[in-house]
């Protein structure tokens, strides 16, 4: 992680060693770490970050001969893009394989002589028998497709909210219960996250949502994030490379201690149980013929091994109560965050049913605050809503399906992208309110008649 002393705006648009970064091809990004003679594999490719070093974010390099990064230089103009013969439509155009007259050894060939991915796809473009035939357009989209294919470009960009989300939903939107990043915008915006408040964080989004809540807070107030299991995970987060100053506003607290809290017998942990006592090997019967100073030698070499594994037994046991003592104390300052009860908001997206989570959460939020919930399905946000409505201490309830469509915006062929997401989930918000007194309900006797009843016997005499 990313510790930059200088914090000049210089400093922070330049690339350092040991700043965690994201590299991107075409569309596909991955998330890696500036180390020296450190290979990294990208999209079948291997090269080294070294030459990164020093330059700005958002450059482009090439990958050159031995996997070294080189700055790609501008071209004002390219061979490729000059104005060239192209046909009226493809009608008379048949992809049977033949129209290409480059092999794929005769590629290879060009690659071991060191051209680059543009003179290669210059290349194809000669030996296309059928490239002049094609229009105008189908001629572009052949040349992008190519240059997709066999130029080794790498953009290094810096960590963002949107390009983590971008990377993860791309590769593994499971890991992220398929949290699209418009989605992630809204509940930035629903759950009012904003610098010198105090968040409550629930997701299992590998640390996704935590890191763009820790993002938008830029450093100042507080987020607890609570966990289900054993720890946290927050592989995502640490992608994003927060300075130190970042994680001293970062708390964590298990989620089956939240009741106990509630219910005021929040205990210290239990001390884990040490190991067994292993048998001692100097009760075993000794049988030797030999002499007394074999037997003497074989003893105290079985006595020091028993008193070695005897000290690292308690170096152990030792450490482990360090180490409970520690989560013990950090635990306890958690709570006391939490035991006020003033929380400024609370975030919620987690596979997990969300219900009884949102239900027990809520009572650490302060009156007029918001809260925001995604789930990847529409039936456990309408549990939660009906929930609310039936307890009350909520109000402006609202249930919203996001969506999102990309657009191709090019001259005379603008049209929404054929491949896209489906759909992107459903969000719960509202604010909380500070819940009054049930209003007690007169009681009835059940030997009083009703004024009907009456009614009735005094017409009847």
């Amino acid at each position: 992680m990313a510790n930059n002393v200088d914090d000049s705006p210089d400093a922070l648009c330049t690339i350092g060693e040991g700043d965690c970064v994201v590299l991107k091809r075409g569309d596909i990004f991955k998330a890696a770490q500036i180390q020296k003679n450190r290979k990294v594999i990208f999209e079948k490719q291997w090269f080294f970050l070294d030459n990164a070093v020093g330059e700005l974010y958002g450059t482009a390099f090439e990958v050159a001969s031995g996997g070294t990064l080189q700055p790609k230089k501008p071209k004002l103009t390219e061979s490729i893009t000059e104005v060239r013969e192209a046909g009226t439509d493809n009608r008379n155009i048949v992809d049977d394989g033949t129209s290409q007259k480059l092999t794929r050894d005769d590629i290879e060939t060009l690659k071991g002589q060191g051209l680059k991915g543009q003179d290669i796809v210059q290349q194809l473009v000669e030996n296309s028998s059928s490239f002049r035939d094609k229009t105008e357009f189908a001629q572009e989209k052949y040349i992008k497709k190519k240059k997709k294919k066999y130029e080794n470009t790498v953009t290094i960009l810096k960590p963002s909210t949107r390009i983590l989300a971008q990377m993860y939903h791309g590769r593994e939107p499971g890991k992220i219960c398929h949290l699209r990043y418009d989605s992630l915008a809204q509940m930035l915006t629903l759950g009012n996250i904003h610098a010198g408040s105090k968040v409550i964080v629930f997701e299992t989004c590998a640390g996704l949502v935590l890191g763009a809540v820790m993002e938008r807070m830029g450093g100042h107030g507080s987020v607890i994030q609570m966990y289900p299991g054993g720890g946290p995970v927050r592989a995502a987060t640490d992608s994003f490379g927060f300075p130190k100053h970042f994680l001293h506003t970062l708390h964590d607290f298990p989620l089956c201690k939240v009741q106990p809290l509630l219910a005021g017998r929040l205990s210290p942990d239990a001390q884990e149980p040490d190991a067994p006592p292993q048998p001692n090997p100097e009760g075993r019967s000794q049988e030797s013929g030999g002499g007394d100073s074999t037997v003497e030698k074989m003893e105290s070499e079985m006595e020091r091994e028993t008193d070695d594994r005897e000290k690292r037994r308690e170096d152990k046991a030792q450490e482990r109560k360090m180490k409970n003592e520690e989560k013990r104390k950090k635990q306890l300052a958690v709570a006391a965050l939490l035991q006020p009860r003033n929380a400024d908001g609370l975030v919620i997206a987690s596979r997990l049913h969300p219900c009884p989570v949102l239900l027990a959460l809520l009572k650490f939020m302060a009156p007029s605050r918001p809260f925001v919930v995604y789930s990847q399905y529409r039936e456990p946000l309408i549990e939660c809503y009906t929930k609310l409505r039936e307890q009350g201490g909520t109000i402006n309830l609202q249930l919203t399906e996001t969506w999102l469509r990309h657009y191709q915006v090019l001259p005379n062929r603008t049209h929404p992208v054929l491949l896209m997401s489906g759909g992107g989930g459903y969000i719960l918000s509202g604010t909380t309110v500070m819940a009054g007194p049930p209003k007690p309900t007169p009681p009835q006797s059940a030997e009083e008649p009703s004024p009907k009843r009456i009614k009735l016997q005094e017409a009847d005499g």
